[in-house]
């Protein structure tokens, strides 16, 4: 086949996966993902919102959350995503959130069951870089998870947009790398890596994770590079993962795998055979949660060699104190006003998230008011909800962290002065009460609700102000609102947990 031939193979898949409607939004949320960084409390916020602001993504997320391979101690059900951020960690969520985007993209396409083993692989490939970058706690342990979920990206999309060149290609080949790129290059015009990256350029993902996308053939040698680390351990993860998920009866063992990449990249990465068994029983064990969660069949992944016919996953899963069922709490019933008829439910689990919070000594203060926020938002049905502290130097009380819609632009206006306005939002900080309003069309609401309010808030029919008050001296207020009336009201039961949790963040502020 001419080179001139394999060009135009190329640039016509090139084509028609950049004019695919999905695709290029895939590319831009990914890169967003990518984007949000681990340092300063602040990503943590960015990542809480980003999630809650796709529901699927935030559903999947949970549901994760409360897998086995996740569960926390004492077996609370996660039911906030600033919880599981908080619990798993940035780097678990940030790299789980990626890779249920990735499968979403494409587990609707024709050929299913070879994008779904790919996918596989990639899920396979992510887990097992970040359970050696874990085990080196090198600074870049999150892009190398990222390269890994990504480097067989290549594969997955020509079996995506164009399968019977991706069954030629893979037919042609043996399991000789070497060979496939001959293969590849002759067919497509390029290696499956190269190709990979052209469409990795067009998402905008940072060079460094496309620079990790090229093979290394060959012993990895130690260095101290973190761009040659990096694409150390996604080829590494890629390899280990093809053990797991290609492998087939008669073709290269569990065993053999281990041996051979313990000789290629055992002295570079710092591990031995002994735990390198331990790696890929980590490894089968949560990534095996993880495609089940994100509905990508298992049915080509193998088992590890000699593991225990009993996991402990099974016993634990069989024996273990139930607890909330955070699925069957987010799926429910809703009154006209759009509150959940399970509010009671969501309150109690927030309040139990604010409890496992408050035990932590790695606590921060902005991580429990989202907490308290987002608990709020999602249990009573807010459509914007808003924690407002008072400013000292402007004189001004200024909304902080805010979730729901617009958040952003509301959050930018949702400020008031602390003296000279007798509004409803004075007098709850000053007679310190938490208001519950059914219905702020009622006279005596529109009476003291102030002029900036109906601005920025126009089509607010209900909502509720807690008041932040420690020894007689307004701080702030927690505020939300609805765009319809809340005529079934809030029962004692749930106005009691919600001051519980109010209370549990008055005493976090106090110990500071």
């Amino acid at each position: 086949m001419s080179s001139n031939t394999n060009s135009s193979v190329r640039e016509r898949l090139l084509d028609k996966i950049r004019s695919d409607k999905n695709l290029p939004t895939l590319g831009v949320t990914i890169s967003k993902v990518i984007q949000i960084t681990s340092s300063g409390e602040d990503s943590v916020s960015e990542l809480a919102h980003f999630i809650l602001s796709d529901v699927a993504l935030t559903q999947k997320i949970l549901h994760l959350s409360n897998t086995i391979a996740y569960r926390t101690p004492g077996g609370v059900s996660v039911t906030t995503i600033s919880r599981a951020i908080f619990l798993l960690g940035f780097d678990t969520i940030k790299a789980s959130a990626m890779a249920t985007l990735l499968v979403d993209g494409f587990k609707d396409h024709k050929q299913a069951q070879s994008v779904r083993k790919e996918l596989v692989q990639a899920l396979c490939a992510s887990v097992a870089a970040r359970e050696i970058a874990r085990r080196n706690r090198h600074p870049k342990s999150e892009e190398a998870a990222v390269a890994a979920l990504f480097k067989n990206i290549g594969r997955i999309l020509v079996a995506a947009f164009d399968h019977p060149l991706y069954d030629k290609i893979l037919n042609l080949s043996s399991s000789d790398p070497v060979q496939t790129n001959e293969i590849c290059n002759q067919l497509l015009g390029c290696s499956f890596e190269r190709f990979g990256q052209s469409v990795l350029y067009d998402w905008k993902i940072p060079d460094s994770i496309i620079f990790a996308l090229q093979p290394i053939y060959g012993h990895a040698k130690k260095t101290l590079q973190d761009s040659e680390w990096i694409k150390q351990v996604a080829t590494f993860s890629e390899e280990l993962a093809i053990v797991m998920v290609q492998s087939t009866p008669g073709e290269i063992s569990i065993e053999q795998g281990c041996e051979q990449l313990v000789k290629r990249f055992g002295s570079a990465l710092d591990f031995n055979a002994t735990q390198l068994e331990e790696v890929f029983k980590n490894v089968d064990k949560e990534a095996r949660q993880l495609a089940i969660t994100l509905e990508v069949p298992l049915a080509t992944l193998n088992h590890v060699a000699n593991a225990p016919v009993v996991r402990d996953s099974d016993f634990c899963n069989e024996f273990m104190l139930p607890a909330f069922d955070a699925q069957q709490l987010q799926s429910v019933t809703r009154h006209p006003s759009g509150k959940p008829s399970n509010a009671r439910d969501l309150l109690l689990a927030g309040v139990q998230d604010a409890t496992q919070m408050l035990a932590s000594k790695q606590l921060k203060l902005n991580d429990l008011v989202l907490l308290v926020l987002e608990t709020l938002y999602g249990a009573m049905g807010f459509r914007f909800a808003t924690a407002c502290l008072r400013d000292l130097q402007q004189g001004k009380y200024t909304a902080r962290i805010s979730v729901g819609e617009k958040y952003i632009e509301r959050q930018k206006e949702f400020q008031f002065p602390v003296e000279t306005e007798n509004s409803i939002f004075h007098v709850a900080m000053n007679n310190n009460v938490d208001l519950m309003i059914e219905d702020a069309l009622n006279p005596k609401i529109q009476a003291i609700l102030p002029g900036w309010h109906k601005r920025l808030l126009p089509d607010a029919r209900s909502f509720i102000i807690l008041p932040l008050v420690i020894e007689n001296k307004p701080l702030g207020l927690f505020y939300a609102d609805r765009c319809l009336p809340a005529n079934e009201g809030v029962p004692p039961d749930e106005t009691a947990l919600i001051k519980t949790l109010k209370g549990q963040l008055m005493s976090a502020m106090m110990k500071r």
